[in-house]
């Protein structure tokens, strides 16, 4: 086993450090979960030719584990959102995430990802994947380098490695509730907002009355 595996915060005799190795749960748990992501295999636009890179011989994703790249979300670990989100796509990445099983963590590659990036203020894009799902790490770039990504995972794995049993939510007794999938109507809308939208929809309507109300009564009284 690796030399942090077998660091526990006691003192093992030399005479038997060859022969005994003495661990914590949470550090052979996450050991484990760390050495073996496995992202999705799914790309949305220019980051993903970058991701594509990142698993060739020149940068050899496999070195840290994260080779298997899976068709499925139900047997994937890692989303990295690699390129651009329209609103279009938004609802599908929701839906694939919440069909992913815990533990899942979310990986926002490239500034579109992140934050809209040079799209930002287009009409069809949503600013920021992190309004929609949780994300773990961002990597900067328009695109990132595959050095960028490489980063990037391994970011994710430290913060792994800082996770313990006895606080990550997926064992907590509370069961998950997946995040509902948002709706592509006029624009993109989260059905958790549903009750404040009728709420403003009411009170515009209802100014619209007051107003068209306050005009007819003042033709009357010009006639």
């Amino acid at each position: 086993m690796s030399e942090d595996i077998n660091s526990p915060g006691y003192e093992i005799p030399p005479e038997i450090k060859n022969q005994v190795t003495i661990t914590t749960l949470d550090k052979i748990y996450n050991w484990g979960r760390r050495s073996s992501l496995w992202p999705m295999m799914f790309g949305l636009a220019c980051c993903a030719i970058e991701m594509i890179c990142t698993a060739t011989s020149r940068f050899d994703l496999a070195r840290f584990g994260m080779e298997v790249m899976r068709p499925s979300p139900r047997q994937s670990d890692v989303m990295i959102v690699s390129g651009t989100v329209t609103k279009k796509m938004i609802p599908q990445i929701v839906r694939l995430y919440n069909q992913m099983p815990e533990p899942k963590y979310v990986v926002a590659m490239g500034a579109c990802a992140s934050g809209g990036g040079p799209f930002k203020e287009g009409y069809n894009v949503v600013s920021g994947v992190d309004n929609y799902i949780p994300v773990d790490v961002y990597i900067p770039g328009c695109p990132p380098t595959p050095q960028a990504l490489l980063f990037g995972m391994i970011k994710l794995q430290e913060k792994i490695d800082k996770q313990s049993i006895k606080t990550v939510p997926w064992y907590s007794k509370e069961p998950s509730e997946p995040i509902p999938i948002p709706v592509l109507g006029p624009d993109i809308m989260d059905p958790r907002d549903y009750a404040l939208i009728k709420q403003y929809t009411q009170e515009k309507l209802a100014k619209q009355v007051s107003e068209s109300e306050s005009v007819l009564v003042e033709q009357e009284s010009q006639a």
